[in-house]
Formats: C-alpha cells, structure tokens, sequence
C-alpha cells in the first residue's frame, strides 16, 4: 500500500454502536482496540444505560446519545420489550449524532450490534455505510434466522411434550435447544429476530467474534445464505492489542486471584453465570450445596440479584460459607478472562453465553453448562455434541446431580476425553490469530475492507 492510501487509511473514523448489555459491550469494546490499532480513529457512541468506562478507553472518544425520553422506561422492561423499545425510541437521537460526524469525510461507517436493526433506515437516510457486529455465534444466528421456517413447521411455539424432538433441519439442535426467551410477548420476539436478520443480510458486512475452525460448517453455511462480506475474526481478546481486557467498570475486586494461587492445579470449580440470568432461592441453595458436597474447592461469582429476592446471599445456611473451611470463596464479580486462565480451574460453570463460552474454549477448561435462554441453549448443545468439550447440566438442578456432573469432569475418563478436546481448541484459538491464521488474515481483509468502504 503506498504512503497516501496508507495515510488515507489511518486518518479514518469508525462510529460503534454497542447495545447496553454488558455481554454486547465488551465485544464491541474489544473490536474497537483491534481496529484502533489498525490505524482507525474510533468514536464510541453509547446510551446512559450501562455507559462504558471512558477512562478505560482513553484512546477513543465517547459520545452520549440524549436519550432521557426512554432510558427508564426500556429500564423497566422485560427483555425482548427493552429491545423492542430500544429499536423503536433509539433513532432520533442516532440520527442527530451520526449527522454531525458524517460531515467529517473522514469517516468510514457505523459498526452496529446487529440486534439494533433500525439503523439500517439511519444509516440509508445519512448515506453511511453500516456493517453489522454479531456478539454470539454463528449457530446460534442460523437458528435465529430459521425462525420463519421453525414456525411454519410448528417447532415454534415451544409445547412442553415435544421438547426432547430433534429439529430435523438444524442438527443437532432439539426443540429444547431452540434460541427463545419465556416471555408473554413472543409475537414481539419473532418481530425482533426476523428484523435483526433481514437488517443484517441488508448491511454493508457482518463481523464475527469467532473463528473458522471452531464454526466451520456454520460459516459455510451462512456464506450461502447471506450475499454479503463475512468476516470471522475472534477471538477478539487473544488479540495483541494493548488494554483489549480493561476491567468493566461495575468492578475491580481481584480477591478472587489471590484466592485461586493457594489452589493447587486443575482443582478449581469457577460458576458464574453471566449478568442477566436469575435463579429462585431453592435453585439457589441446590448450587451451594451441590458446590459444597463436590468437595472440590469452588469460586462461585454471585451477582447481586442472582437469587431472585434476595439481595446477596442471606439466604444461605447459617454458617454454610464457616463450613467449607476456606474452600469455598463467593465474589460479586472476577475478572473472568483472568480467572479461566489461572491454572486452579478445572472447570467452568456456565450459563453459555457467547462471551463465557469462547473464552472458556480459548483457556481449555471443560464446560458446565445450564443455559437460561436465547442463542445460551444453542451453545450449550454445541458444546457438548459437536465441539465436546463440556457436559450439558439441564434443570431441574438437584445437589446430587451436580455433585455426579463434577465428578465426571473432574475425575472419570469422560472428563479426561472432554479435557484433551478442550485443550485441542486452545491452541487452534491461539494460532488462528498469529500470522498466517484463519482470523489473522480475515481481520487483514476487514482493515483493507473498512479502508475503502
């Protein structure tokens, strides 16, 4: 590339647009670092629900969008109403913002969630391009943009007595692994996904947090589905970028660490089970107590709120935690990156979201899973029967069922096949982004891409 186009290249703005849920944030963030460090200018444009940390990122810049019309009312709302709102009451704010910074040549196009389908109309009405960022996997958005044929073949709705059927045109998925929310509004639900699909086949390009050995199938397919640029090019955090894991900014308590260097090796349960998800009280203490009869010592990430009623953890036994004699520790929040990557764990419990999923992948720590809703039900199923490398831990939750899944993992010979998988995709996760691999050379044609869009 010659010295112009190369000056032309690095002078250029990228405007992201990340939805407010932490496990959309994060990604958006880290792909942000990776294309920073590619030569992009980077603005960050965010609603006052869940702000980034600007001083985290001080690398870019930060706009918040006027968006007191609806911030508490989307707040308030269950989730597929708070995307629904978010779609609806989001779009004259964009509008005004993105109006004033396409006046700058400079910039390139809007990277976008792709849940935030409105910005298509946005983006068409300002003549900026729009590529799409897709936060979970690939098999979870070929089940979402299935929907219309999983309705007409009456997998959708879900009835209680069809739960264990295969979806013949989706293997391996079963009615039960389909990526729905219990919700009193799934007409709402069908609406939303169908229009994040056909917004996304409309973009400009579609950037994956993942990799081609990990999806393969799955990014076949989609390349014949959808007649746009694909870019797979996670993991984003085993990226070389400087700052790519700043902690979030809820926390930075890091006891957890010194907790886990007293530990001897692969001895540890880490169970956290994302940001969103929630548990009732006897579920709650079936996980303690199944966690304490392992007696494996365990760090258990309790959000507040994660118990459904109850603030934090009074509602344990009196003198439960007294009881384990130090070999269990419960945190309000780890640096979870870190923490899978210290050699005391042994196994992740898991809600499956993407962000845990992968990252647990690119450590090689055997899974856990107990999926709540969405694409969660769909990872969990890949892997335990496609990538193999964790074991699918369905409810009812009970102690005793905990306690046998442990000790699968832990110490049978099915764990010990599922632990030689796990560290078989470590290391493709580790050699897919140096030079050479398969994400290394598909961020090289999204730089070149983003540089002449």
């Amino acid at each position: 590339m010659d010295n112009f186009h190369l000056e032309e290249r690095i002078r250029r703005r990228l405007i992201f647009f990340p939805l407010p849920l932490q496990g959309h944030i994060t990604p958006i963030l880290h792909l942000a670092s990776i294309l920073h460090s590619k030569g992009f200018s980077i603005t960050i444009l965010h609603l006052k629900l869940n702000p980034p940390n600007p001083a985290h990122h001080p690398h870019f810049t930060f706009r918040l969008l006027d968006d007191d019309a609806f911030s508490e009312e989307a707040f308030n709302a269950d989730l597929v109403s708070f995307l629904a709102i978010l779609n609806d009451k989001c779009a004259e704010p964009l509008k005004q913002a993105l109006a004033e910074l396409v006046a700058d040549a400079a910039t390139a196009c809007l990277i976008s969630d792709a849940i935030f389908h409105f910005t298509t109309g946005v983006c068409e009405s300002l003549r900026l391009p729009r590529v799409v960022l897709r936060t979970g996997g690939v098999c979870s958005f070929l089940a979402f943009a299935a929907f219309p044929l999983l309705l007409q073949k009456g997998y959708l709705p879900l009835q209680d007595d069809r739960l264990e059927e295969a979806v013949i045109e989706l293997p391996p998925l079963r009615i039960k692994d389909l990526p729905v929310i219990n919700t009193p509004h799934q007409d709402k639900l069908y609406e939303l996904v169908q229009q994040m699909v056909q917004q996304t086949k409309a973009s400009s390009g579609l950037i994956w947090n993942s990799f081609q050995e990990l999806e393969e199938t799955s990014i076949e397919k989609l390349h014949q589905d959808f007649q746009i640029p694909i870019f797979p090019i996670g993991p984003f955090h085993k990226h070389n970028v400087n700052n790519i894991n700043a902690p979030p900014s809820s926390s930075s308590d890091h006891s957890s660490i010194s907790w886990l260097d007293k530990q001897t090796p692969k001895s540890v349960i880490y169970v956290s089970f994302g940001s969103i998800a929630t548990i009732d009280e006897a579920e709650f203490l079936e996980v303690a107590w199944g966690l304490a009869n392992t007696k494996h010592p365990f760090l258990w990430v309790v959000r507040p709120g994660l118990a459904r009623g109850a603030e934090w953890l009074e509602i344990l036994p009196g003198g439960f935690l007294d009881g384990l004699n130090g070999r269990g520790h419960i945190v309000k929040w780890a640096p979870q990156v870190e923490v899978l990557a210290h050699p005391s764990v042994g196994v992740f419990w898991t809600h499956c979201g993407w962000n845990s999923t992968l990252e647990s992948i690119c450590e090689g720590v055997p899974m856990m899973c107990t999926p709540c809703f969405t694409d969660q039900r769909v990872n969990a199923r890949y892997v335990g029967h496609v990538w193999k490398v964790g074991e699918h831990l369905e409810k009812e939750l009970s102690r005793e069922r905990i306690e046998r899944a442990v000790g699968r993992l832990m110490e049978g010979r099915e764990g010990e096949e599922i632990r030689e998988r796990a560290l078989f995709y470590k290391e493709v996760a580790n050699v897919c982004v140096r030079p050479g691999g398969s994400s290394y050379d598909s961020l090289s044609k999204l730089v070149k891409y983003l540089s002449f869009t």
